[in-house]
């Protein structure tokens, strides 16, 4: 415990709620600064791999633009491409988005992934609810196919042709597709699209497909059907949607099987959800989990290509999708790199550097004091590292008590002072910083108190 009334530099907590991360231990800087020697791409380039993300089309500027230009392979769309998006009413096109993302990975030489062409989920109402023969329907999803693939023909390396097509026990599910034209939806679909790209790579994609279980041998057991049919067929995509800590131990036993019926595989949505708030153990846990399926890719040589669904906690699905879990990918909401960066990076055979501890720091001052009242403040500063939110708490040691705080929510049990960053301030840049202030009361000493992690 202090008792002297100078302001001393204090440690600042920085356990983050939501989608933030604890970037004053594990970032090493903020923004586009990376820890890593070797970019990603060029790290799992040198495996024979292609390390990619999706991305939103209108992001693609600023810091996002750059990372996702400079750190990946790959370029996945995260919704551009989907029916709903590119024929939004029958006969009218929008291909901005989409366009926009092509443009762009072909100008920072990259492969696009295209995603996806059938699926139950994400078509336009026209669609859905519209009665149409097996015939009829036939013909709107080769035309649809057709003129997709054909407009990004030689500019998609691969496409997930089919999405989603089994339930969790390994039977159909049904949709629109299965109910209206039966099994060979699946066959009918990868033989138009390789009819419009016969260059592009042609994948079924699934989740809870990643370990050895009913429905990733319902997978295995549908593409061998296919190849024995001749039917045009490239590749798996295991999506990977991961919870902390439950990376399936078969993971690469079920890479190997696929790439032994002669077909390449990709993870093709990873990211490892949490619940929130996230700490060092879930961030460690996470980078763990991140490693071992990046292992499990490299070890295999026909698994081609490992993208992560979103690489910053900003631009996740995660959290909305569900509530109380999020801070899934390998960067903080303020693209300061996480553990989990560091792991991929090491696990293609990258060097990293140890991030720097205590880059974010606080100062508690008292900046006025009278008979029995005071006014403290507390300067949250980052150099090296950026916080998305913040926690700083302390103990006093002479009966203090706050009585009003600003620019913070402030409360007290006991001794123990806990505040937490206002709606508008809880993002520090690197290189910046914030303030929040506080009145309060004192009786016979006011000692200075060390801020600490909460």
């Amino acid at each position: 415990m202090r008792s002297s009334s100078t302001s001393p530099r204090t440690r600042l907590a920085a356990l983050c709620a939501g989608v933030a991360a604890t970037a004053a231990l594990i970032a090493a800087g903020g923004g586009s600064a990376h820890a890593a020697d070797t970019p990603l791409r060029d790290l799992a380039a040198a495996k024979g791999k292609v390390i990619g993300t999706a991305v939103t089309g209108s992001k693609l500027t600023g810091t996002y633009g750059d990372l996702a230009g400079s750190q990946f392979g790959s370029l996945t769309p995260g919704n551009a491409m989907k029916w709903e998006s590119v024929e939004p009413a029958r006969g009218t096109f929008d291909w901005t988005e989409a366009d926009q993302i092509v443009a762009f990975a072909q100008a920072h030489g990259q492969q696009v992934r295209g995603h996806t062409l059938v699926w139950h989920n994400q078509n336009p109402g026209w669609l859905t609810n519209g009665s149409w023969t097996s015939a009829q329907l036939a013909t709107l999803l080769q035309d649809h196919i057709s003129t997709e693939v054909g407009r990004y023909k030689g500019r998609i390396a691969a496409w997930d042709v089919v999405n989603e097509p089994f339930n969790e026990d390994g039977t159909y599910r049904t949709s629109l597709w299965y109910n209206g034209l039966g099994t060979d939806y699946i066959a009918n679909a990868l033989t138009w699209a390789h009819a419009a790209d016969p260059a592009a790579k042609l994948y079924i994609n699934d989740y809870n497909v990643e370990g050895v279980n009913a429905k990733s041998t319902a997978l295995y057991n549908l593409v061998k059907s296919l190849k024995e049919r001749g039917v045009p067929i490239d590749g798996v995509g295991l999506q990977a949607h991961l919870i902390l800590g439950q990376v399936p131990s078969t993971l690469q036993q079920n890479i190997q099987r696929f790439a032994d019926l002669g077909v390449d595989v990709a993870i093709t949505e990873l990211d490892v959800r949490m619940a929130l708030p996230a700490d060092t153990a879930k961030l460690a846990q996470q980078a763990a989990d991140y490693k071992a399926v990046t292992a499990a890719c490299v070890a295999v040589t026909r698994c081609v290509n490992l993208t992560v669904w979103g690489f910053a906690d900003s631009d996740s699905w995660v959290e909305g999708t569900f509530p109380g879990y999020g801070a899934a990918t390998p960067y903080d909401a303020n693209y300061a790199p996480k553990p989990a960066y560091y792991a991929i990076a090491e696990a293609l055979g990258g060097t990293t550097t140890t991030p720097p501890t205590g880059a974010c720091s606080a100062t508690y001052s008292v900046v006025n004091q009278w008979n029995t009242g005071f006014t403290g403040q507390v300067r949250i500063a980052c150099s090296g590292a950026a916080l998305s939110s913040w926690k700083a708490t302390w103990a006093y040691g002479a009966g203090q008590q706050v009585t009003q705080a600003w620019n913070a929510s402030c409360t007290q049990s006991g001794a123990a002072v806990t505040c937490t960053n206002a709606s508008y301030n809880g993002t520090v840049p690197d290189g910046g910083s914030v303030t929040f202030g506080f009145n309060g009361t004192w009786s016979g000493g006011n000692p200075v108190p060390t801020v600490t992690l909460g």
